[in-house]
């Protein structure tokens, strides 16, 4: 991809890690009182947060110790939620080399960096051994990735024999066309939406067996609604918060994606699948 119409260009991550820095001292988080969990407003870059991740990450049956590989971490929230609340050895990789840098930071910063490992890298190229994880984790990655065959295939190829992986994804709808912007696409030509049916093939095609599959979007509605009651209170005048990476025009994506829900042009699913 070339000109503006790119995903790490989408992702405009310039200055990020003094943006970030700046938003932590306004929260007031020096150096020496930070915890994985006070990031979450931040570094939880999607649809329900924390609950979303938490959930996610009780259908996976983790074990301590065990290898995961966390797909488009982003700001790293998922891995170091990962890490600190299931023991889990995580290897974390993101397109966007400002993030992986301020994912790296952050870690450094609430000393998990002894659990969690951070690697810019293409998803559709992992450069790891096949079998290396137990486990792999992705949240609202798949909508950026006009190959999904090739996404699923790779991570199939790095997960032992059964491992799981955890999916959590905004599909295409049924009532027209996204309204655009949205969180992961300003237009429409870095947008790769598939319907629920197409994602099942594309995960069966590529290996895997499916554990569960749920809806999420009456759930993301009423998260959207809560949003949106709060707007002037105390919380959603934060520092912290995704504006801090996407700017001032995030709230606009985000209204979006609530109002792509509510008028079914988008529907949101959480999946755990198993390696086959």
């Amino acid at each position: 991809m070339a000109g503006s119409l790119t995903v790490p260009n989408h992702y405009g991550t310039a200055d990020l890690t003094e943006r970030v820095d700046q938003a932590l001292k306004q929260a007031g988080f020096d150096a020496g009182n930070l915890t994985w969990s006070d990031l979450a407003p931040l570094d939880q870059f999607h649809v329900r947060g924390l609950a979303a991740t938490k959930e996610l990450a009780e259908g996976m049956r983790l074990k301590a110790g065990s290898a995961v590989i966390d797909v488009g971490c982003g700001l790293g929230g998922a891995a170091r939620y990962l890490a600190a609340t299931h023991g889990c050895r995580v290897t974390a990789i993101d397109l966007s080399r400002p993030f992986i840098d301020v994912a790296r930071t952050l870690t450094e910063r609430v000393g998990l960096a002894s659990n969690v490992t951070y690697h810019q890298v293409d998803a559709l190229d992992l450069p790891f051994p096949d079998h290396a994880f137990d486990y792999a984790w992705t949240q609202h990655v798949a909508m950026n990735m006009s190959n999904k065959g090739r996404f699923y295939a790779n991570i199939h190829r790095v997960l032992k024999p059964a491992g799981r992986l955890a999916i959590y994804d905004v599909v295409a709808g049924d009532a027209g066309p996204l309204i655009f912007p949205v969180p992961w696409a300003r237009q429409p030509e870095i947008s790769f939406v598939i319907t629920t049916e197409m994602m099942r093939d594309v995960l069966v095609k590529a290996g895997f067996e499916e554990i569960s599959w749920a809806d999420k979007t009456a759930a993301a509605i009423a998260w959207f609604a809560d949003q949106k009651a709060a707007q002037g209170s105390a919380v959603a005048a934060s520092s912290l918060g995704i504006h801090v990476v996407m700017g001032p025009e995030f709230l606009e994506m985000a209204a979006n994606l609530g109002r792509n829900l509510r008028e079914k042009r988008a529907r949101l699913i959480q999946v755990i699948v198993r390696r086959v």
